[in-house]
């Protein structure tokens, strides 16, 4: 008696964990699908920015003559940041008319980094992929969006839990696969759920706990910027921002340090709160697939590229960054892509069958309230 009320209290919380996550999960993993192939769709839509053909060793010129060249095209207005393209000879430059900008009120320069001849404008309007991506991440409800959505990954990690302990005692008296193709569609869809979930559950749980720790993106970089700036700058306070004596010494300085990283961008000093007024941060990433999604920043004075500051990245922004790659699998190619698309599909039908199974329970008790309890018994014991 103790064992079956323990599998109904199972039961129950598999049940309701599940139908309480379901519609997010299900927008959750339509929405994801196309954003494992974002790159793809990205390139199939807009047309990117192309550096022309030259020779293979052609030198890059200096970063300084590079930003020049952008504010040529864009006189009296403030850099922002510069990124450094890893696949393409390209680097592109923000600029704002303010020091501080407003959101969309910025232009991006694309120029050759050979020749500092500008290539064109990125359109500042969101693309497909970007409109996606919000509604993945927060639902266009921002970071309360983002954390109510990291509380539905809790629930549903909370579904696939108690799914796999009712798995073992529902199984008991059936061989591990087995679809009951001659039953009832209730039973071979249950079976058919049964099995779909317990193949994808550990991907299904690996993708729910790195969406969740996603979520925390906002507030985990907030605390560890109060954690370390204020020490940071305090010999600075009271002076006004600084102007960088030069982008290209403060990078040079960063490659000498750290040659086993790339460089991926460079934040010039400003107020804003993604920066400093007295630094370069000079943002280094890995040179592998997985380790290029691990980000690094490392802090230049602005006046002395000498003077470099590289704060430890604390363990919770560590695991941050690695639950990145581990939840998009956008980090080994196609044939990861492909598998992940796939157990996304899977998780689609496992969430449906789900509620249908529900759905189809309900049916039956409304009709046939004794014919139910008799179904939840065997079900509860094992078919």
């Amino acid at each position: 008696m103790a064992r079956a009320r323990t599998i109904r209290l199972w039961s129950s919380v598999h049940t309701w964990t599940s139908l309480a996550s379901m519609l997010f999960l299900l927008m959750l993993c339509i929405s994801g699908l196309p954003l494992i192939f974002h790159d793809e769709i990205d390139d199939w839509l807009e047309p990117q920015i192309a550096a022309p053909d030259m020779p293979a060793d052609t030198p890059r010129v200096s970063l300084d003559r590079v930003i020049a060249a952008a504010q040529a095209r864009f006189p009296g207005q403030h850099v922002l940041f510069a990124n450094l393209q890893q696949s393409e000879p390209l680097v592109t430059v923000a600029l704002s008319p303010t020091p501080v900008p407003a959101p969309g009120a910025f232009h991006r320069v694309t120029l050759d980094a050979r020749t500092a001849a500008v290539l064109g404008e990125v359109a500042l309007h969101p693309d497909l992929m970007d409109v996606v991506l919000r509604i993945h991440k927060e639902m266009f409800a921002g970071l309360p969006g983002e954390l109510f959505l990291g509380v539905m990954g809790l629930v549903f990690v909370l579904s696939l839990i108690s799914g796999v302990v009712l798995y073992g005692p529902f199984m008991r008296k059936l061989a591990f696969g087995t679809v009951r193709g001659h039953a009832s569609p209730r039973l071979r869809w249950l079976d058919t759920h049964n099995l779909l979930g317990i193949l994808t559950v550990t991907w299904m749980l690996a993708v729910g706990l790195t969406g969740t720790i996603n979520t925390l993106a906002t507030p985990l970089f907030d605390l560890w910027r109060a954690q370390l700036l204020p020490s940071l700058l305090a010999p600075y306070q009271g002076r006004p921002v600084a102007k960088a004596a030069s982008v290209e010494a403060a990078v040079a300085a960063v490659r000498t340090r750290f040659p086993d990283r790339l460089i991926s961008s460079v934040t010039l000093p400003t107020a804003a709160r993604f920066g400093s007024p007295q630094h370069l941060i000079v943002w280094t990433k890995g040179r592998t697939p997985f380790s290029a999604r691990m980000f690094r920043p490392v802090l230049v004075e602005a006046e002395n590229a000498e003077r470099i500051v590289s704060p430890e990245v604390p363990w919770y922004l560590q695991g941050l960054q690695v639950s990145r790659p581990l939840h998009f699998g956008d980090y080994g190619g196609w044939p990861l892509k492909i598998i992940w698309a796939l157990f996304d599909l899977i998780t689609i039908i496992v969430l449906g069958s789900g509620v249908y199974l529900w759905a189809a329970r309900k049916r039956v008790a409304r009709r046939n309230p004794s014919l139910a309890a008799a179904v939840a018994a065997r079900e509860a014991v094992t078919s």
